[in-house]
Parts: structure tokens; sequence; C-alpha cells
């Protein structure tokens, strides 16, 4: 049997992914030669890359809070700037687990690729409690991709707009959603990079004249669903935040906004009041 031809070297490479203008060309030419199979699927890869396409669908997965979280075409790849929206909904999950003992409930809506519910659900499991995961996205490919990636930690994946598809045995009884609906404003998608406008769903990124459109939906009706010290974690824009904790007010909630700057993130946090006895 004849040998199979050898892998590219990673000079070569990295040279096809910078002379397609990959800034981070040899980093992105490592994870390549990790991820292909035969010498044919480096030179399919590369040229997927160079053609526009976002390095996490050549992949299949991006890296989110230490998971692979599987990515395909046509999906919203997840950012690193969510990963703190992910660090504070895992919080206020342990924070139900300190304080009742119980494994939390937890939404993950506009769930895209479903990452934020999978680390959640990850991080918390580590912590010794399992965790009820539900998650919901109007993108059919994406909640396709989000059952593969919510599966080995046990989650649902529903198909519909925002509340809709969800069970209504949840009602009043989530104590953390995390929500990373779009938020970039409907003139400003224009200024996207490439591999984002042209190759993630318009319905993942625009968030309509002011960006906020779907994020008001959201909050509005957060409280119905929402325990008694639940939270609500809504990733925004750092311009728009005082927006969005306007309408955490008037839906009821106690708002905060939490930035970190390093990742230049913003949530904008809301806790549903328990009733006074």
């Amino acid at each position: 049997m004849a040998p199979s031809p050898s892998f590219p070297a990673l000079s070569a490479v990295a040279a096809g992914l910078r002379a397609a203008g990959c800034v981070f060309a040899e980093d992105e030419a490592r994870l390549v030669l990790s991820a292909a199979r035969t010498p044919d699927d480096v030179a399919a890869m590369v040229e997927r890359r160079a053609a526009g396409l976002p390095l996490e669908h050549v992949l299949g997965w991006a890296e989110f809070r230490g998971l692979r979280i599987s990515v395909g075409a046509g999906v919203f790849v997840p950012r690193r700037r969510t990963e703190f929206l992910a660090d504070r909904a895992v919080a206020a999950a342990l924070r139900v687990v300190r304080r009742e003992g119980r494994p939390p409930v937890v939404v993950d809506l506009c769930c895209g690729s479903g990452a934020v519910g999978a680390a959640l659900a990850a991080a918390v499991r580590r912590a010794g409690s399992p965790v009820e995961l539900h998650a919901a996205d109007v993108d059919p490919e994406a909640v396709r991709c989000a059952r593969r990636n919510v599966a080995d930690v046990g989650g649902l994946v529903h198909e519909g707009d925002l509340y809709g598809p969800l069970p209504v045995a949840l009602r009043g009884r989530v104590d953390v959603l995390a929500v990373n609906a779009p938020y970039v404003p409907t003139g400003e998608i224009g200024l996207l990079p490439a591999e984002a406008r042209d190759h993630e769903p318009a319905v993942a990124l625009d968030g309509g004249s002011d960006g906020l459109d779907v994020q008001r939906r959201v909050i509005a009706g957060a409280p119905e669903w929402l325990a008694a010290d639940g939270t609500l974690l809504v990733e925004t824009g750092r311009r728009q935040a005082p927006l969005t904790a306007e309408a955490v007010v008037r839906a009821g909630l106690v708002p905060e906004v939490a930035v970190h700057e390093e990742l230049e993130a913003t949530v904008v946090v809301g806790v549903r009041p328990a009733p006074e006895r």
C-alpha cells in the first residue's frame, strides 16, 4: 500500500493564510493542521479561510470558556467577550446551589450555538451540582448546532421566537436567564468585519434601529419567567448599557451594569425581587 502524502509544513500553511490576509496566520495554521485529517483537508481548509469564512466555521468549532463548541456554517460564532456573560451566569447559578441546595434552573435565550448554556452547565457540574438547562433560538441551524453542544450536559434546546417555545412549566421557576440577543444597530451592520457580515446570520446580529429591539422584548417578558431572586443577564454594548438598564428598571427588576475592561464586555443584570413576607 502506497504511503499517504505528508502534511505540508506549518510555515507553508501559514504563508498561504498570510497571503490571504490572516493577521494571526501562524496560530491559525497550527489549528488547521491539528484539525485536518489529510493533506487534502489542509488545502480545502486554507482555501475556505482564504475565501473569507470565519476560522471557527473552517475548523468546525470555537473555543469558549475552555470548551470546544461545535459551530456549523451559518451559525453565530461565540465571542470571547461573551465569556463574561457566562462567568456572571455561572456565579448566579452557584449562588442558588449554595443558598437553596438544589439544581439551578437555567435558560440560555437567543442561544446560538448554545455556548453559554453548555459552559454554565459544565462549570456548575464541576462544582458538584446538576443543572436543569433549557436553551432556545429562532434559527433552525443554530438549534441543530446547540443540540450537539448541550447534549453532554443534559440540556434541552427549543426552536422558536424568544420565550414562545419554552415549556410552560418554566414560568416563575427560572433562576438564571442568560441572554445574548442581537444588539448591533441595523445601520452599523455594514461596518462589521466581513467574516461576520457575510457568513453569520443577520438574525443573530441585527438588533434594529438602536440595536435594542430584541433586548427590550426579552427584558419585558423576563419577570413572568424568573423565580423570586432570579437573575436576568443580558450582554449589551457599552454605549447601549444605560438604555438596557432602563428597560430592566421598567420591567421591575433591580439593575446592575457590569463591565470587563480587558474583554471589552458589558453585561446588564436584573434581579427579580423576592416578595415581602
